[in-house]
């Protein structure tokens, strides 16, 4: 009977998703404040109903009730509880459950949380929010039902895909979710902005928190992803291009040319046009993200389902909101007419630079992509565009951007000299050059473009300190007054400046792991050695260790360097009955600067096993550096000025005035 209780409170979300996207709209077209009052209970009560669905789902999933097709499909009793609950998004039908709940989870916050918002606006959001949520519901209650009966019900359930029983894929769906479908309030203002036909410091003030969230939740999805992928799949490396994975990169690339766009259009009134495109153009991409993952059109480890029919469902949404929001911003965007002018060599030319560069990016990683699909579709030859693609493209796109990144804050708004502010960046050149000259004496033997990639992390992290320094006048007043300006500096301020700092930190990462990698691969008896980067890797036994729900093959291999004993490390290979699959479990040794990564392999029929091993240098900082980037974003997040767009008090006054 719960199930029935689950499946009841979609069709009911789906109702009241019907009356906010219809109700609210016509009461901001009439300018009738009941009509639009409907929008806040209606956005709070379709969360609590579809908070009480996916609540029904979890709860089928942990008491293994396997009379639901989803299920017995996707779940086992001797699974341990947290991939029975990660278990109900690891597949097509829960995974869109817990797409709407965060969209629905987001429109129940700018219905709560919106006090500041013009009633009108605020509405308008709200509906265009809920007719996204219709959309999705409809899909899933007609193609995608997860509430399907079994009759009769099986004992047991098939499990959970091996790959998808981890801690890191137990945690990144929903933040990488909680990033696509954030993306949709940014839409959603953009599309509430060309209805009214007005954009102004307010609104972008209004549209850039959801977007900074948004950014941020894909920041994390994107780097956990990453990290998963590193640790699980036995490969050793931490981006392959992967289909699915670029579509996760594409929209927070241009989530990131959106916060900047909008810094524009809030502080100097200029760019609206091309910020409200860019809102359409990042919540698209998620949409296209989406296609990608459940369409069947790719074979990747990331994707959800393989039903070509359901696809087509999701494409047709996918032109019906893309289209549609194209279409209306090229009848209602000659409204928003721009109001700062500024000179190339400002901070508004490095912005639009900033964005030209970062939209070239995602555009060279949309067409890599999505042109192999596109010819098979017409029945073209079958190709696979594959990492040179992208480097040969993406990276070239990328140079001259990272090198602009701690210029830009040293340029004054509307007109700027440039010599002044390459002048302040003296001190982070000379770092630069420095880290060059380092990497050249130690790694004699190169690859030599290896010293321009740490100098060019060097200049980011050295640019980042010094735009800080310079803001609190570290170096020209006394320690205890830069101490006191370092506490009134906004945090948005701060979160730029961890942003820009960590990027470094990862291209640092990204530059030592690609130049430096040195690879072992080996077969070993019980007993024998071999080198690698100067460890030595002795193989000590081979033994068999029962999980919960897996066989597993675990080598003890002891690891040494220059006599130091540095103890022992286990790498395993597990085989899950159930689902009759293997997945390789790494065993990693990381001192900070670099990882020793070793994973095993089967018995050769000689007693001796396969062992590939890579020593990655600089590997951990990729990490480390996406941890202080999302940092940054949370820290920005927690500044006052995102939390106020136009004051209630001056909205109240202004309403009360007499008209002139």
């Amino acid at each position: 009977m719960i199930d029935e209780l689950g499946h009841f409170a979609l069709v009911l979300a789906f109702g009241v998703s019907l009356v906010q996207m219809i109700v609210p709209m016509i009461g901001a077209h009439r300018r009738d404040a009941g009509l639009m009052a409907v929008a806040r209970p209606a956005a709070i009560a379709q969360l609590a109903l579809i908070a009480t669905a996916f609540a029904v789902l979890v709860y089928a999933f942990v008491t293994s009730d396997f009379s639901l097709v989803l299920v017995a499909e996707n779940s086992h009793t001797t699974k341990p509880l947290i991939y029975k609950i990660a278990g109900v998004w690891g597949n097509h039908e829960g995974s869109m459950v817990l797409w709407v709940l965060i969209l629905s989870l987001y429109g129940a916050l700018v219905a709560l949380f919106g006090d500041n918002l013009p009633d009108g606006l605020r509405a308008r959001v709200l509906a265009v929010q809920a007719s996204i949520a219709v959309a999705f519901l409809a899909f899933i209650l007609f193609t995608s039902n997860p509430f399907l009966r079994l009759d009769p019900a099986p004992f047991e359930g098939k499990g959970l895909n091996p790959l998808l029983q981890d801690p890191g894929l137990a945690f990144h769906p929903p933040f990488l979710y909680a990033g696509y479908v954030g993306l949709s309030m940014a839409f959603s203002f953009a599309i509430a902005a060309l209805l009214e036909g007005r954009v102004d410091a307010g609104w972008a003030r209004w549209v850039r928190p959801w977007t900074l969230l948004a950014w941020l939740a894909l920041t994390i999805g994107i780097a956990m992803g990453s990290w998963w992928s590193y640790y699980t799949l036995g490969w050793g490396g931490y981006w392959f291009w992967d289909p699915v994975e670029n579509a996760s990169l594409m929209p927070w690339i241009v989530a990131t040319a959106l916060l900047h766009s909008a810094i524009v259009a809030e502080k100097r009134g200029a760019l609206k046009s091309w910020t409200i495109l860019l809102a359409i153009f990042a919540f698209s991409l998620s949409l296209v993200g989406t296609f990608l993952v459940r369409s069947g059109v790719l074979n990747s480890v990331h994707a959800f389902a393989n039903d070509p029919s359901r696809g087509l469902v999701i494409l047709c949404i996918v032109f019906f909101f893309v289209g549609g929001a194209l279409a209306l911003y090229g009848w209602r965007a000659p409204l928003l007419k721009a109001e700062g002018l500024f000179a190339p060599i400002s901070r508004e030319g490095a912005l639009v630079l900033n964005n030209l560069l970062l939209s070239a990016a995602a555009f060279a990683v949309f067409i890599g992509t999505l042109y192999p699909l596109f010819l098979d579709a017409v029945g073209g030859p079958k190709i696979t565009v594959g990492p040179p693609f992208f480097n040969l493209t993406f990276g070239p796109i990328m140079l001259p951007l990272l090198c602009l990144v701690p210029l830009g804050p040293f340029l004054a708004w509307k007109r700027a000299d440039l010599f002044p502010a390459l002048q302040r960046l003296y001190g982070a050149a000379a770092a630069a050059i420095v880290a060059a000259l380092i990497v050249l004496a130690v790694k004699t033997h190169g690859p030599w473009l290896a010293a321009l990639g740490m100098a060019l992390a060097m200049w980011l992290v050295a640019g980042a300190f010094v735009e800080l320094a310079t803001r609190i006048g570290l170096f020209t007043n006394p320690v205890a007054v830069s101490l006191r300006r370092a506490a009134r500096l906004p945090r948005a301020q701060w979160g730029m400046v961890l942003a820009h700092g960590g990027l470094g930190i990862v291209v640092a990462g990204i530059v030592g792991m690609t130049a430096w990698r040195q690879e072992l691969v080996t077969a070993l008896k019980p007993g024998e050695s071999a080198e690698l980067a100067g460890y030595t890797l002795t193989l000590e036994k081979v033994g068999m260790r029962e999980g919960p729900n897996y066989e597993a093959l675990v080598g003890v291999v002891h690891v040494s360097r220059d006599g130091r004993d540095l103890g022992y490390m286990l790498p395993e290979k597990r085989n899950f009955p159930v689902e009759r699959q293997e997945k390789t479990e790494a065993a990693i040794r990381t001192n900070g600067v670099s990882d020793l990564y070793i994973v095993i392999g089967e018995d050769n029929g000689q007693g001796a096993f396969t062992i590939r091993a890579y020593e990655n240098s600089f590997a951990p900082w990729i990490w480390a550096g996406a941890i202080i980037m999302a940092f940054g974003g949370i820290v920005s997040l927690t500044d006052r000025r995102y939390r106020v767009g136009a004051p209630v008090r001056a909205r109240a006054r202004l309403a009360s005035a007499p008209a002139e």
